[in-house]
């Protein structure tokens, strides 16, 4: 639950006026209210964690497959 009133008291608090302090607070519940609080769990970090790491594997096999190509066209220039 949002507290209205008391943001409304810290912004007045803070030298705004009160009827600005209390239309602001009321923004901000209304946004509170309508936006989905969506935490991000230990389940989601670990499987952003393994996507990440694959993609980085997969970066550093084509890199390395790409080194190994120039090289071998490198060798058969020279030879």
């Amino acid at each position: 639950m949002f507290d209205t009133l008391a943001v409304a008291r810290t912004l007045t608090n803070a030298g705004i006026d009160p009827a600005h302090a209390d239309a602001l607070a009321d923004a901000i519940r209304q946004a509170a209210e309508h936006q989905p609080v969506d935490f991000a769990t230990r389940a989601d970090l670990a499987a952003l964690e393994a996507r990440l790491t694959w993609r980085f594997a997969g970066a550093m096999v084509a890199q390395t497959l790409t080194l190994i190509g120039a090289m071998v066209a490198i060798i058969q220039l020279i030879g």
